[in-house]
């Protein structure tokens, strides 16, 4: 299984039978396993990266600390939840640390993402405090996808 969802992981087109011939297992214990691990939960989206400013558009990300406190015993779900309903709002987690909270937020504009935080965010009920981190260029996504290709030789040709 752990094999399965590596190369999916990976790349999430590839077909049944290529992930049969790279794990040993037959194309139809394949399809069976990925539904299986779909209906499960396991396999939560396929996904693609997309880099929007290769097609002309411009979005702002920032990451956003927020300082929280729980609710009594529902402890920060519920704050979670109400964050999580926002569509500016693409990744929430719970972290340790200074902060409680970090919000991965995506807007068209540094300003509509300031707007998210001090008119939606901030204000609500038990949020204490934010700390707002533009994302001033991405350079890697999902652990391989590199934004900026590296040029192998960068040294000039020395002639002589």
């Amino acid at each position: 299984m752990e094999d399965v969802l590596k190369i999916l992981e990976k790349d999430a087109r590839t077909d049944a039978k290529k992930i049969a011939d790279m794990t040993g297992m037959s194309e139809s214990e394949v399809k069976k396993m990925i539904k299986d691990l779909e209906k499960k939960g396991v396999i939560r989206k396929y996904k693609t990266v997309i880099d929007r400013e290769k097609v002309g558009e411009e979005s702002v990300y920032a990451l956003i600390d927020v300082n929280v406190t729980p609710v009594r015993e529902k402890g920060y779900n519920s704050v979670a939840e109400r964050i999580m309903k926002f569509p500016e709002v693409k990744s929430l987690y719970l972290i340790s640390g200074q902060y409680d909270l970090s919000v991965l937020v995506q807007g068209d504009s540094m300003k509509e993402v300031a707007t998210f935080v001090s008119e939606k965010l901030a204000p609500l009920d038990r949020v204490h405090g934010t700390t707002t981190h533009f994302v001033l260029k991405r350079y890697k996504e999902d652990g391989d996808v590199l934004f900026e290709k590296k040029d192998k030789n960068k040294r000039q040709a020395v002639s002589a």
